[in-house]
């Protein structure tokens, strides 16, 4: 499973980012929720087309500059992606009237985020800094205005994939009793980074999967006419590998390792008459006896072996 978490230290945001590539990324084959390439692709284009309509909108509409950008995709159990959130943050919960799904859209942001937008469109600078709480009535009208719209681009942005748009059904500020979806239901989460003026948080959006998958149609597991083994082998045989040429190799005492000076000379069980040990990661192919070409040192093989293991 492809994980989206970290927290912002600055923002108090949710715990998203994408994952670093030197890090091994923990899967679950229990649950199999990765999604296929070419799926994957087509969200991505659209949730940064998204990302660009709505930077757009936050900037018409706090009259600040705002810029958004897609941080992250991936599909995993809703129960997965709430685990990973800030236990208070803003919970937008959307549904889709008359598509007959259970589960419900989540838009979440950091409250301060949202209430430095709100001071934006009230003519304020923003406030410096601000603790996570609830809205108050106004506020919560201003925030349903501005999501009503984001929801407007998201429709447009994912086009065909999403049949029906999406509405407010609610806002909560308790990510572990938000209840959009089951917790085994497979969401696609979309990690984004928000800018506006000088601030930047993390949001996140989490749609069904069922809204979406039907519409993305089969992956493509593989070529038409069967012949994965043939191509994966011909993929393999281009991979470059380091071939080394070695000695037999010779067994001393730790002693005469800690002992060694220059000068010292160490007999190996190596004739000179017999050829090189040729191998490849440590196994040995064959042996082949040194030689040159083109004025560089060569190898010339002499016999090669077979190495099932």
């Amino acid at each position: 499973m492809t994980a989206l978490p970290v927290r912002d230290p600055d923002e108090g945001t949710p715990r998203q980012t994408r994952p670093n590539a030197a890090e091994a990324v923990p899967y679950d084959f229990r649950r199999p929720t990765t999604l296929a390439r070419e799926h994957a692709r087509v969200l991505e284009l659209a949730f940064e087309t998204f990302a660009r309509q709505w930077g757009t909108q936050l900037t018409a509409k706090v009259r600040v500059m705002s810029q958004v950008s897609l941080v992250s995709l991936c599909m995993q159990a809703y129960d997965d992606y709430v685990s990973l959130l800030p236990a208070t943050t803003t919970m937008v919960l959307c549904e889709t009237p008359g598509s007959g799904a259970k589960a419900k859209a989540v838009i979440q942001f950091p409250a301060a985020a949202a209430l430095n937008w709100i001071s934006h469109m009230l003519g304020s600078p923003g406030p410096s800094d601000i603790a996570e709480r609830k809205f108050t009535r106004i506020e919560q009208t201003l925030v349903r205005g501005l999501m009503n719209e984001a929801l407007e681009d998201l429709h447009y942005s994912l086009g065909t994939l999403l049949e029906r748009p999406l509405s407010v059904d609610g806002i909560t500020h308790n990510s572990q009793f938000a209840q959009a979806a089951a917790k085994s239901e497979l969401v696609i989460a979309a990690t984004l980074r928000v800018r506006v003026g000088e601030r930047s948080t993390v949001a996140s959006i989490a749609l069904p999967a069922e809204l979406l998958l039907p519409q993305l149609g089969d992956a493509d597991t593989g070529p038409a006419d069967g012949d994965t083994a043939g191509l994966l082998a011909q993929h393999l045989s281009g991979i470059p590998v380091d071939l080394a040429l070695r000695l037999a190799p010779s067994a001393v005492t730790p002693g005469t390792i800690l002992n060694l000076a220059v000068g010292d000379v160490l007999a190996l069980p190596h004739p000179t008459h017999r050829p090189f040990e040729l191998s490849v990661d440590g196994r040995r192919l064959g042996t082949a006896a040194a030689g040159t070409r083109s004025g560089r040192i060569a190898a010339v093989v002499v016999s090669t072996e077979e190495n099932p293991a």
